[in-house]
């Protein structure tokens, strides 16, 4: 068994948050569990060193991984966990494309997009947790690339890049019965303008998409 180097998780308490499309014009309310969620999006570094391969256009250990699926995505989730002696969360059946969640696994997993948007505000309640250029890189100041994790001001919870550098896959469906398989994608990049790196902002995507300015990082659910 070996934990991967740099891939440090914030404990979070339970507790509600509320959701919104402007799509629909519809909000809604959710209870959170307790659980764990990583402090960084997954880095060049640890993805290449539990797959022994570095996906995306750019070169550099402490940048996020991009290009990369919500396939992909979960595949590492599974892998991570088999990394480190963990119990994998996901059953991967390839043929039918169909992924299941064990809930009781130990293992990495894809935060949900409730968690992933509880996180993110961390106890705040307007658009994001900071002024837009302290907290993350967007169109407005990351000239045009992608930065190495954790260069701004983290969220009162400890977490780094929760909006801006990358999109972060969640483990939800979008709208299954307007868009189908789609995936729920959530935090802006920095290819993005300032009204997408919110809190609150939705995106979604085919699950199998791959494009520079999409990552993800990985959950858990806490040990019982």
């Amino acid at each position: 068994m070996e934990t991967m180097p740099g891939h440090e998780m914030a404990d979070l308490p339970s507790g509600h948050v509320r959701l919104s499309d402007r799509r629909t014009q519809r909000s809604w309310t959710v209870e959170v569990a307790a659980f764990r969620i990583a402090v960084f999006p997954v880095t060049q570094e640890q993805y290449g060193r539990v797959t022994g391969c570095r996906p995306g256009s750019t070169r550099g250990d402490r940048l996020p991984v991009e290009g990369v699926s919500w396939w992909d995505a979960v595949s590492f989730c599974n892998a991570a966990s088999l990394y480190e002696g963990l119990r994998p969360a996901y059953r991967v059946r390839a043929e039918d494309e169909c992924v299941e969640w064990d809930r009781s696994a130990d293992g990495y997993r894809l935060p949900t997009e409730a968690e992933w948007e509880y996180a993110c505000r961390a106890g705040t309640t307007g658009p994001r947790y900071g002024e837009l250029d302290a907290v993350a890189w967007y169109r407005g100041n990351a000239e045009g690339r992608l930065h190495e994790v954790g260069g701004k001001r983290p969220n009162p919870w400890g977490l780094y890049d929760m909006l801006g550098n990358v999109w972060d896959w969640c483990w939800d469906l979008y709208d299954p019965e307007v868009y189908g398989s789609y995936r729920v994608l959530r935090g802006g990049g920095w290819f993005d303008e300032h009204w997408s790196c919110r809190a609150s902002a939705r995106r979604r995507s085919h699950p199998t998409y791959r494009i520079d300015d999409v990552g993800f990082r990985m959950a858990r659910s806490p040990a019982s």
